[in-house]
């Protein structure tokens, strides 16, 4: 990889991670729902009048949207509503890794070795930890429940990523930007139903800087730069020597939230995040250490 994609890279990486305190600050002054119905419109418009549309069936667009950007994020920032820590969000959510691994063995058939199932059971294992020893104090069950959902719906859109990537080469920029189309109405109509339209209309009347910076970030950085970047990252280079960055964003996460937000660790929660990152560790590179036949 070349010095300056390694930058590109690197940028992407500390951008989603820091994209989790700028969820949190978003949730200071809207709604989760509304907050993920401002980012996807804003992702969507203007550019889906300068990006073609990719050429695929709508019922994969649909499901793209319906999955990587609805779900995932409909639950993540409920999650952070209702409780989760943005470090821990952070982290936690990188199950996404693990449940990408389950989906692909029931739905496509890919058979498991031995480092998927010592990550599954190491993962596992620190995730349980995280889930009984943290104080509510600190995290919410619910909060914990929802973005683990949150990490399934992202690993169900990974699945449907691969069903796209059969297709041929379909324009990724493209599929991120029209697929943006999808999530503002279910999280509209959601939004009134359980936040109502007094909590909308004044949240909207009473938009602080905060709240229009962090829609931007959502909108601009995280989702347009950042999957535009990577998209152009994967087609140059090989997924292996790509994809274990990611490992790097709950990092990040969990050290951004230190600093800005102070939110701070027990010995005990260190030791399950220890188990979670080994457990994504051996499903990234386990596979390295196995004999060749």
């Amino acid at each position: 990889m070349s010095l300056k994609d390694w930058g590109l890279a690197l940028l992407v990486v500390l951008a989603w991670g820091v994209n989790f305190v700028v969820i949190k600050w978003g949730l200071d002054e809207l709604p989760p729902l509304l907050l993920g119905a401002l980012r996807f419109m804003l992702v969507a418009f203007p550019a889906i009048l300068f990006i073609k549309a990719p050429k695929l069936p709508l019922k994969w667009l649909l499901a793209y949207g319906v999955t990587i950007s609805f779900g995932q994020f409909a639950l993540l920032f409920s999650a952070m509503h209702l409780g989760m820590p943005a470090g821990l969000a952070s982290l936690v959510l990188q199950a996404q890794m693990l449940f990408t691994m389950i989906f692909a063995f029931m739905f496509l058939g890919e058979r498991w070795q031995l480092p998927q199932v010592l990550s599954l059971i190491i993962a596992a294992t620190g995730l349980t930890l995280l889930a009984t020893q943290t104080p509510a104090s600190q995290m919410t069950f619910i909060g914990f429940a929802l973005t683990i959902a949150a990490a399934a719906s992202w690993g169900m859109g990974n699945i449907i990523n691969r069903k796209i990537g059969q297709l041929g080469n379909v324009n990724l920029m493209g599929l991120v930007v029209w697929s943006a189309l999808i999530p503002p109405i279910p999280f509209l109509l959601l939004s009134y139903r359980f936040e109502g339209p007094d909590l909308i209309l004044s949240s909207l009347e009473n938009i602080g800087f905060k709240s229009i910076a962090s829609v931007f970030y959502l909108a601009a950085i995280a989702t347009i730069f950042g999957y535009s970047s990577w998209a152009h990252l994967l087609k140059q280079y090989p997924a292996s020597q790509v994809a274990p960055l990611t490992l790097l964003v709950p990092v990040i996460g969990l050290v951004t939230a230190w600093l800005v937000l102070d939110e701070t660790l027990s010995i005990i929660q260190i030791f399950g995040i220890t188990l979670i990152m080994a457990g994504l560790l051996v499903n990234v590179f386990g596979h390295t250490l196995l004999p060749k036949k």
